[in-house]
């Protein structure tokens, strides 16, 4: 069907439109949709919650990173292999021979492959084969093919078990031999090159002149002494360093092919090595125990595609899994259980600075915590997006579940602050102004408590070195009172407590002035004036989070704006909450007194008389 005539359909999630994939008509016709509507361009082999085997077949360039085109391509590869396409939306766990289609030669080879693999397992003839049975496939066929190859070594093996030793021994010798019958033919053809071919006289004059000759420095010299006629002397004359692999050679070869003969010309080497070609050749051909079938590992492929394209594309094209919360998508590690939260996005980091510099930009509040399980480690990023930060700091330790619920300890080491809720933005400028009065009233008992240490410490310490005396010294004289200065003071002190008493006075006036109805929406407008400017910035930046920045600091190449909305957010993020028809003991042994009744009775009558003296004031100013 053309593009521009196929139906495709969308939903909206978290405020921005994801295209449906639920059918295997539309996973075949992603070619056909713009990439502009899909949400991400590429996502990395690594790091995120996906067969890694999978992706590294999809991963044609084995850059390290699935691409939108490796996709499409890997679609097509599996739509042209099976019968049925329609197939690749099921997420089946295996295919059957059946499957595969074989009008081709690449279908008739995995076809081939399958019901071998088949036979190999002993499976029944509608079995289908898992990804896991691939591996024990890959067993039983290394296993057939080394014992193939060595059934076929009985047509090779000249000497029974002691042909491979006698090869052994031929090879160690064999590119010296070579070398040696070369060196024969040079200096009979050109009778001049017989110093050149042998040993130079400068190369034996320095080795001779040594304290101590060792067998390496003859290495380089020839395997026996250069003549015209070409015959090797097999039991003497030979390099010293070359006798004891020359006297293996002579014992465990030439002797059981040659008898006991003591020289060999090079036609005699060259038959002999002739009666071990075969043998060598086998040898070559051993199988490797790495080495794939390719037809084998294609099948693997195909039976993985059928299993994991589906997912894969709801995790790429779309987050469906992750917009729609029927699942967890491919960059959820697990999930992170700190301060009475549990945190459902945690994605793994490799350099948390690094990934700091870019997610910052996701305006989530990002706790990076490194998480430890014996002796192995991981840091993560886990978003907060429901509750307050209040008790969010580094070194709080929490408890990380990944994927397949093993526990992790979680330490935080990095915050990235950004507003968690719209009630945590409320109450922010009181517990602001509380943090501040809390913290400035310390500073000043700090400061007294340290005043009066002082004065404790200079008193004692006088008391104790006063020197005795018969005599009292003369009293000095008092200085003389300064009117202007405690003038001054007061005359502050005077206008402070005016100032505080108009203001006081202005407020207490202007809510006289007021009708009973309208007092309490002056304190709403009060609380507004105070708590509704940081309400509203909350209120835009949590409009503005991005799920983007966070992924793309991974390796992701997001290519929309996926946002995460305020009710969307509240949900990736549960609170601490009693379960249902929970039972609840309120008596509390160690609980802070409370005022008693007639401490509510008092203030309940200071109450009525400030009431009382608001409405006759009223009275009189009407």
């Amino acid at each position: 069907m053309n593009a521009e005539h196929r139906r495709w359909r969308f939903f909206r999630a978290g405020g921005f439109d994801q295209v449906r994939l639920d059918e295997a008509e539309e996973l075949l016709a992603l070619d056909e949709l713009d990439q502009k509507l899909w949400l991400a361009l590429s996502c990395p082999v690594k790091g995120i919650q996906f067969d890694a085997s999978t992706l590294a077949f999809i991963d044609q360039d084995g850059d390290g990173h699935v691409r939108a085109n490796e996709l499409i391509a890997a679609i097509r590869w599996a739509a042209d292999l099976l019968v049925d396409p329609r197939l690749l939306a099921t997420g089946s766990d295996g295919i059957l021979p059946e499957d595969i289609r074989t009008d081709h030669d690449v279908g008739q080879r995995l076809a081939a492959a399958a019901r071998q693999v088949v036979v190999d397992l002993d499976l029944p003839a509608n079995a289908r084969l898992a990804v896991p049975l691939m591996a024990e496939a890959r067993e039983k066929q290394a296993a057939r093919l080394l014992g193939a190859w060595e059934t076929a070594c009985v047509t090779v093996d000249p000497w029974g078990e002691r042909t491979a030793e006698a090869f052994e021994a031929l090879q160690a010798v064999a590119d010296k031999i070579d070398d040696f019958y070369m060196r024969c033919r040079l200096s009979a053809f050109e009778p001049r090159a017989g110093e050149s071919v042998s040993v130079p006289e400068d190369a034996l004059q320095a080795v001779l002149g040594r304290a101590r000759v060792q067998p390496e420095d003859l290495e380089p010299w020839p395997l026996a002494h250069i003549t015209v006629s070409g015959e090797l002397p097999l039991r003497e004359a030979l390099n010293p360093a070359w006798s004891a692999r020359m006297a293996a050679f002579y014992e465990q070869t030439v002797v059981p092919a040659l008898g006991a003969c003591t020289v060999l010309d090079e036609a005699g080497w060259r038959a002999l090595r002739q009666r071990f070609d075969g043998f060598a050749a086998w040898r070559a051909a051993r199988p490797e125990e790495q080495a794939e079938d390719p037809d084998l590992r294609d099948l693997e492929r195909l039976a993985r595609y059928v299993r994991d394209l589906m997912t894969l594309a709801n995790n790429f094209v779309s987050f469906k899994d992750f917009y729609t919360r029927q699942g967890k998508a491919t960059f959820q590690a697990g999930t992170l259980y700190l301060d009475g939260r549990s945190c459902e996005l945690c994605v793994t980091v490799i350099d948390p600075a690094k990934h700091a510099a870019l997610a910052s930009l996701s305006r989530i509040c990002l706790v990076y915590c490194d998480c430890v399980r014996g002796d192995r480690k991981m840091t993560i990023a886990a978003a907060f997006t429901a509750g307050d930060s209040d008790q969010l700091m580094v070194g709080r330790n929490g408890v990380f579940y990944d994927r397949e619920e093993a526990d992790w300890d979680a330490t935080i080491v990095k915050i990235i602050d950004h507003p968690i809720s719209l009630r945590q933005a409320f109450w922010s400028p009181y517990k602001r102004l509380a943090r501040l009065m809390g913290d400035q009233m310390q500073k000043l008992a700090a400061s007294r408590a340290k005043e009066n240490e002082a004065r404790l410490t200079q008193t004692a310490g006088n008391a104790l070195h006063k020197p005795a005396s018969p005599v009292a010294p003369a009293a000095p004289a008092q200085a003389a009172f300064d009117v202007g200065k405690f003038a001054g003071i007061f005359a502050a002190l005077g206008l402070a407590v005016g100032a505080i008493g108009t203001a006081l006075a202005s407020v207490v006036m202007g809510l006289l002035s007021l009708r009973w109805w309208q007092i309490p929406l002056a304190f709403v407008g009060f609380v507004i004036v105070i708590s509704g400017p940081a309400v509203a910035l909350a209120w835009f930046k949590l409009r503005a989070r991005n799920l983007g920045p966070i992924l793309d600091a991974n390796g992701w190449a997001i290519n929309a704006r996926a946002c995460i909305n305020i009710p969307f957010g509240t949900s990736l993020t549960h609170l601490a909450i009693l379960p249902p028809n929970a039972e609840r003991s309120l008596s509390d042994p160690y609980a802070e007194k409370r005022p008693s009744p007639g401490t509510y009775l008092v203030l309940a009558i200071l109450l009525g008389v400030i009431l009382a003296v608001w409405w006759v004031i009223k009275l009189l100013v009407g």
